[in-house]
């Protein structure tokens, strides 16, 4: 049987900023059929982790190399303006014009079939009724699956989403979950995400990246989401939490 392929290929990397790391000599590979989850404390570095995966930052040592994959990347924030009157459908296309290729964004006007492709999105997340409203009038939930509809315009191999369900509440979160679900299940697309709902990693991931103390460890989330394995990490009074509304600042492994 032939070895999963590399999407992303991490090797001795450290990522910081302003010439300080936060995280050193990290060997990590994510590959075609992986689904994984990144959780840890506040600080930690979740974030600095992914953006250096994704190639929003450069590595201070070592290399990360992608395989060319395309990529698509839900951030954890989108700093749109709400005044600007964009649609549901121009967010969407956005997708098609700065899509994430090996690490490098490709950009390009929208075509024809790019309008195609971007109704086939936003009926695969349930929004295409919704099209023509204003992406600032849409509900937290909503919002948030018009951002998966615009990460999936390239046609991925890697999905990648920063904090997908902040700000929504447990039902929107549930619908979210469900549809990254689907894409793996029915189109095979690997999944890496930042996330504080442990439950809901624990239900959609097949392993988890914990970072901690400038390192990570990584293993199936059986085991790293179990509550002695984090009772080890962050003290005997914490707990693998159950998600709920999702509120900045109400969980210690938010940031």
């Amino acid at each position: 049987m032939p070895l999963p392929t590399a999407l992303i290929d991490c090797q001795a990397a450290s990522f910081g900023y302003g010439g300080k790391r936060i995280l050193a000599d990290l060997d990590l590979q994510v590959s075609a059929g992986d689904v994984i989850g990144i959780v840890g404390g506040n600080g930690m570095g979740k974030t600095t982790l992914f953006r250096g995966l994704l190639g929003l930052i450069k590595p201070m040592d070592g290399t990360v190399e992608r395989s060319g994959a395309s990529i698509g990347y839900v951030p954890q924030r989108e700093e749109l303006d709400s005044v600007y009157p964009l649609t549901v459908r121009e967010i969407v296309l956005m997708g098609a014009s700065g899509s994430v290729r090996g690490g490098r964004a490709c950009w390009r006007a929208p075509s024809k079939q790019d309008e195609a492709r971007a109704l086939e999105c936003l009926q695969f997340v349930d929004l295409a009724n919704e099209h023509g409203a204003l992406f600032a009038s849409l509900s937290g939930g909503q919002r948030q699956r018009c951002l998966l509809a615009r990460a999936l315009m390239p046609n991925p191999d890697l999905l990648m989403l920063d904090e997908p369900t902040a700000g929504v509440d447990r039902a929107a979160s549930a619908e979210i979950l469900e549809r990254i679900s689907r894409l793996h299940k029915e189109r095979g697309i690997a999944v890496l995400m930042v996330a504080h709902q442990l439950d809901f990693v624990r239900e959609l991931a097949k392993e988890v990246i914990v970072v901690n103390e400038g390192g990570i460890e990584r293993g199936p989330v059986g085991t790293m989401l179990s509550d002695p394995f984090i009772q080890q990490l962050f003290g005997s009074g914490s707990r693998v939490e159950s998600s709920g509304p999702s509120r900045e600042g109400d969980s210690p492994w938010t940031n």
